[in-house]
């Protein structure tokens, strides 16, 4: 039987890493899968190519479009919020928007939860309560999601993650071969997204790996960076398959109203009436 997908995203780029291959699995299958943003990503890092002429959210906004083309997804949609970045320090409100991580969570609910209730959703993507690595944007996406999931009646959450041991030791085995960009922070990952032990779905996406490297690649802004400095988005599309098919070949999420010795499951439908 066919069924309705939704996956939430802080910005532009982030549906590519953590559940673009569930996307394309869905869509493969004959699911309507929509996607949907909550900023349009304007603070992201980028190299003055993309970013010198103040033009970068509209840039990210139709990378966004090419990587939701490349995974059959049927309908995109901004939240109409900004980006709130990655510093200490939150940049003031832009004219006329407000950034995320201050937006009132029950209004940014109801924006949400209308499209959850428009669709008939029956699966909600959204992050787990660290937002991964912290983003403050991801943290906020989680908070939102969640409660927009209360409001719609929408039957089932889950939360995108990665096992911690699972990264790091995809990431140590991918440093053999390719160098990191300095900024990256390779002792992050091991406080970062799920314990293995809390994962309740495993989704195997190797047959869409295609579509998900091509999702990746979209992003052509986020792979960017100036005086030869490198990104981690980059370095990711540098690893040769069938490598690359080892790092990115399963997805994860922990459904947050699972019960104790409930069984793995291989598919986001899974169990639904």
């Amino acid at each position: 039987m066919p069924r309705t997908l939704l996956a939430f995203h802080a910005h532009p780029d982030d549906e590519a890493l953590l559940t673009s291959g569930t996307m394309a699995r869905a869509a493969a299958e004959g699911h309507r899968v929509v996607l949907v943003v909550a900023t349009d990503g304007e603070l992201g890092l980028a190299s003055q190519e993309f970013a010198a002429d103040g033009a970068l959210a509209g840039r990210r906004m139709a990378e966004l479009r090419r990587s939701a083309a490349a995974l059959g997804v049927s309908r995109v949609e901004h939240l109409g919020y900004a980006d709130s970045g990655l510093g200490p320090e939150v940049a003031p409100d832009p004219p006329g928007a407000t950034r995320f991580v201050r937006a009132d969570v029950e209004e940014a609910a109801a924006r949400l939860a209308a499209i959850l209730t428009e669709e008939d959703v029956d699966v909600l993507l959204s992050y787990e309560p660290n937002g991964g690595y912290g983003h403050p944007d991801h943290k906020q996406v989680h908070v939102v999601g969640r409660r927009a999931a209360a409001l719609a009646g929408t039957p089932r959450v889950l939360e995108a993650t990665v096992p911690r041991d699972t990264i790091c030791r995809a990431i140590d085995v991918a440093a053999k071969v390719y160098r990191f960009p300095p900024e990256f922070d390779r002792s992050s990952f091991d406080r970062a997204f799920s314990a293995r032990s809390e994962i309740t779905h495993r989704i195997d996406v190797r047959r869409h790996i295609a579509a998900k490297r091509a999702s990746m690649r979209a992003h052509a802004s986020q792979a960017s960076a100036d005086g030869g400095a490198d990104r981690t988005l980059a370095a990711f599309l540098r690893i040769p398959r069938p490598l690359y098919d080892l790092v990115f070949g399963r997805e994860w999420f922990v459904d947050p109203a699972a019960r104790p010795g409930d069984p793995l499951r291989r598919d986001v439908f899974e169990g639904l009436p």
